[in-house]
């Protein structure tokens, strides 16, 4: 692995293959080639320098996803400076926690909120706002535009920070997660290798940007290997087969598979050109890993990972992909259990962030004294090292002196006829502490609420069996498909009084 700044690494694939390929939008309206990546990194890099940003400055970013983003990206790690991805559906009052934790040099906003975002930019001190457009419009895309298409990338360590990304915050306020130009160069050389990326992939890019999944496991493996890219600016069932045969690879969240297979024209000759289709960011229901391979012939490859670690383990490439696991643990990096399992994960490794930002006692906290990082999700190591997550310890539910972990009884409910998905919760119970409720969706006609509970009395233990059965539309879930449990806690907290 080369230490220093990771964009020197990308800096060489562009130049190596400058007339080829890089990235196109799915509709075909806009095409770059490695060549045009690197001009405009520089172009946008100039940009920053113009607007005082140097080494070890933090860019906030909060715009909609486009090919002018990743531009944007490439030029705060080319400059030097931390990229600061934002959710775009983060509100002003959200924002505000994240600027004046980070302390930014520069906000990159969309161009409906630079009037607020500049309010908020003088009460906390910040240098600049610029904005930057869905389809590559703004006041910082004009800038970059008038900039000179060279720019010398900035010196930087292995252990400088390249990102700094805030965790979703359901126990308390988020925390910045200090990601290394070193984190990041070990992760997409290893995934690269594990995957086997090549420059004569094209990967199908739906992800947000605003997180790990879309920003550092998509983009820069791609970028290392000098594979190309159809660009989509969200996730469009029918456009994503359409593409598909011009493409090799994709990598998406359970929903992204879950709809798809809902496609009439989703079939196996549509997907007969695919080498490899990810998952991960959230659980993959072992029933839609079967219906996705019994349907295209393709084993969907499970992987995990966390915004302070990127990628942990893995699936392997050859060999079984066992559905309901996440693997085996990348080459370099270690997973263990301490005590009894299921139990808390602890990963160590050339991955796992430097710590969070301005908090050294939590991040303290976070690591055990021979320096693992305490992941807070729960799960078995079987004798052959391969990795299943049961749920997080904070998800945990203690009820009558007994420990319970939901995927156990979300695994039997996901079974039952009518059953589309399910999320267990504890909620506040006056005898037990905790009772133990299901929250489901019907993908069909339901059984009776005491008639599922006495399905369930059948395979778990008394303590086990949800004492309601609650029936939602749609599960509540964030930007990256992950049920938000802390959010049906809340909407059920008086269900037993």
């Amino acid at each position: 692995m080369s230490g220093g700044n990771l964009y020197r690494r990308f800096e060489q694939v562009f130049a190596a293959h400058a007339e080829r390929c890089a990235i196109r939008s799915a509709d075909g309206s806009l095409q770059l080639t490695f060549g045009d990546l690197g001009r405009g990194a520089s172009r946008y890099a100039n940009a920053l320098a113009t607007l005082g940003v140097g080494p070890g400055d933090r860019v906030s970013v909060q715009v909609e996803k486009s090919i002018a983003n990743v531009l944007l990206y490439l030029a705060v790690m080319k400059a030097g400076a931390v990229y600061q991805p934002l959710n775009t559906a983060y509100t002003a009052a959200e924002v505000t926690h994240f600027v004046e934790d980070a302390q930014p040099k520069l906000i990159v906003c969309d161009p409906a909120r630079q009037v607020e975002m500049r309010t908020l930019a003088d009460r906390c001190g910040v240098f600049a706002v610029v904005n930057l457009g869905a389809h590559g419009e703004g006041s910082l895309a004009a800038l970059a535009a008038s900039m000179d298409d060279r720019h010398e990338t900035a010196e930087r360590a292995a252990d400088d920070l390249a990102g700094l990304l805030y965790t979703s915050g359901t126990t308390g306020r988020s925390k910045g997660a200090m990601i290394t130009h070193g984190n990041l160069a070990s992760n997409a050389e290893t995934l690269v290798d594990l995957w086997r990326i090549t420059g004569a992939d094209t990967l199908l890019h739906a992800l947000p940007i605003f997180h790990v999944h879309g920003l550092y496991v998509a983009l820069n493996t791609a970028f290392l290997s000098a594979a190309s890219m159809v660009w989509f600016d969200r996730f469009d069932a029918q456009a994503m087969i359409a593409a598909m045969p011009q493409a090799t690879l994709m990598m998406g969240v359970p929903t992204f598979y879950t709809r798809l297979l809902s496609e009439k024209g989703f079939t196996r000759e549509a997907a007969r050109g695919m080498r490899l289709f990810i998952s991960g960011s959230a659980p993959l229901l072992a029933e839609t890993h079967r219906a996705f391979a019994a349907l295209t012939g393709h084993a969907i490859l499970e992987r995990y990972g966390m915004t302070e670690t990127g990628m942990i383990t893995s699936n392997p490439y050859d060999g079984a992909r066992v559905p309901g696991t996440v693997g085996f643990p990348l080459p370099g990096v270690s997973v263990r259990i301490q005590g009894n399992q299921p139990g808390v994960l602890e990963v160590k490794g050339p991955n796992v962030f430097k710590g969070y930002w301005r908090m050294p006692e939590k991040t303290r906290e976070e690591f055990t004294a021979d320096h693992y990082f305490i992941t807070g999700d729960v799960g078995t190591i079987a004798d052959d090292a391969r990795v299943t997550i049961v749920g997080r310890a904070r998800d945990l539910i203690i009820t009558g002196g007994f420990n319970v972990y939901p995927k156990e009884i979300e695994d039997v409910l996901d079974t039952l006829p009518g059953i589309g998905e399910s999320a267990v919760i504890g909620v506040p119970h006056p005898d037990f502490g905790e009772g133990v409720v299901a929250v489901v969706t019907a993908s069909g006609p339901l059984a009776p609420e005491a008639e599922i509970i006495a399905t369930l009395s059948q395979t778990l233990a008394k303590f086990k069996v949800p004492k309601r059965i609650l029936v939602e539309a749609e599960l509540p879930r964030n930007a990256m498909g992950k049920v938000q449990k802390a959010e049906l806690r809340r909407r059920y907290a008086a269900t037993f009084g």
